[in-house]
Parts: C-alpha cells; structure tokens; sequence
C-alpha cells in the first residue's frame, strides 16, 4: 500500500490552507457564555482584561471610544461593559449617558482616576461597580460576577443612538429626534430609516431595503423605497438644514451618514 505524506498532502490540498486549528461549532453553540464588552482606550489594557474575560469563560468584545462602544452594544447585545473614563473625544461619562438612553445592560467603570470621591461620583451617576487601576485579575472577575448576580439581563436595545449627528431612532416608540427636534415619520417611512440605523454605518443594499420593508423586491418595489428616502430626506432637512444624512451609493444602496 502506497504511504501517504500527511504533511505533504495538507500543504498541497487548499481546503487545509486555514491557519490554527479548527473550531468545534457544536460545541459553541452548546455554550451559554455571558458577553462582556470592554470599552478602552489603551491597546494594551484591552488585551490583559480580554485574556483574563475569556479565561474565566465570558466571550469578550472590544471598543476603544465611545462611538465605537454604542455600535458594538448594538451589534453584540453585551451582558456587562466595562468602561474607561479618560477617552479622547467622547470620555467615559458621555459614553454611559448615551449608553443609558439605549439599555440597562450594568456597566462597571475601570479607571485610573479611584480616590473616594471618583468612586462616590461614580456610584451616584448610576454605574453599577467602581474598579480602580491597577486592579487584580481575580478581582475583576468577581466584581463582574457580582454584579451579573445582582442584575437582570439586559432588555433587547430600544433605542439607537448617533451622538455625532445628534440623532436618536426610538425602535419601540418609532421616535425619532435629530439635534433635539421630533420628527414625525409615517410606519413605512422610519421602517426604511430602521433599518439603515441598524446597519450604520455600513451601505445597505436595494435589496436588503426592499425584502425588510416590503418583504419582497422588486422594481416597484424599489421605486417606493426611492420616494420614502426622498421624504425622510426632506423631513431631515426641515429639521436641520445642513444635514445630508441619507447617502445614495451609486448602484449599491443607501447608507445613513453617522459621522460629523
């Protein structure tokens, strides 16, 4: 019987050209780890709080400003944040002011800044725990057990927020406000604006639109996307008039315009 080189044959054969070993997919899925989103602003920080998460069985996911932790609560629905205060652009309490408009999910601040009266200010605004740098290892994992003890689990995301714009898209209420002023929308008009929200800021193609809003698509069916975008644009503009917020992307789809 012809020997077969194992080593050959796996450098040879592209379906072995992964890199590290494979994932058993069943058994993730059979795991129920709670999520924990680590808001940070220093690479470094991110990596050792990641390591010790992850050793203790949580699934972590990272953001190093506060923009990027409201897009990622959005896409990873977290159990728990763990938040920096001193961020560049929007610092840590801004971050969990906007953060309180959208959930409940507990947030426990980790900070450099730990006398008693950041500590006190701290509980006062309504975070859910305190954790000084340098912290422990085993200290941060009970201090987040603690609290995953002690709190129910995070309601799904009511609401999505865009501090750079000033836009708020209510998705309970159907709300929405732009620098402080409601904008009425009828059901189909804040279905296409929902749906753009919820991929901000990526581009959403004609057909994603056309299947969540109308379940179907088709050029009609293109065509009244095309009319409700001219309507919330000119509903935006009425609310603010330098605002361009809806982006057509030639022959792709739309985009909502997230950034300043």
């Amino acid at each position: 019987m012809e020997k077969v080189d194992l080593k050959k044959q796996s450098i040879e054969n592209p379906l072995t050209q992964a890199v590290g070993i494979g994932v058993d997919l069943d058994q993730m899925d059979a795991v129920d780890r709670r999520r924990v989103l680590v808001v940070e602003d220093e690479l470094d920080t991110i990596f050792l709080l990641k390591q010790i998460l992850r050793i203790a069985g949580f699934n972590v996911v990272s953001a190093s400003s506060g923009n990027e932790a409201l897009k990622k609560v959005v896409n990873y629905q977290p159990d728990i944040v763990l938040l920096d205060l001193m961020m560049p652009e929007m610092d840590g309490w801004q971050t969990f002011e906007y953060l309180r408009q959208m959930t409940e999910v507990p947030v426990i601040i980790v900070s450099a800044l730990g006398t008693k009266e950041d500590i006190v200010t701290g509980l006062k605004q309504g975070v859910d725990d305190y954790i000084s740098k340098p912290f422990y290892n085993k200290e941060v994992i009970e201090r987040v057990n603690a609290v995953l003890r002690r709190t129910q689990s995070p309601q799904e995301i009511s609401r999505l927020v865009f501090p750079q714009i000033d836009l708020i898209v209510d998705l309970m209420t159907q709300e929405v406000i732009l620098k402080d002023k409601r904008i009425r929308l009828t059901p189909k008009e804040f279905s296409v604006l929902s749906v753009l929200a919820k991929h901000a800021p990526a581009i959403v193609s004609y057909e994603t639109i056309s299947d969540s809003v109308w379940a179907e698509d088709s050029p009609d069916v293109r065509k009244r996307t095309k009319y409700l975008i001219y309507l919330l644009r000119r509903k935006f503009e009425n609310a603010s008039p330098e605002s361009n917020l809806i982006l057509n992307v030639d022959r792709i789809g739309y985009k909502l315009q997230t950034e300043s």
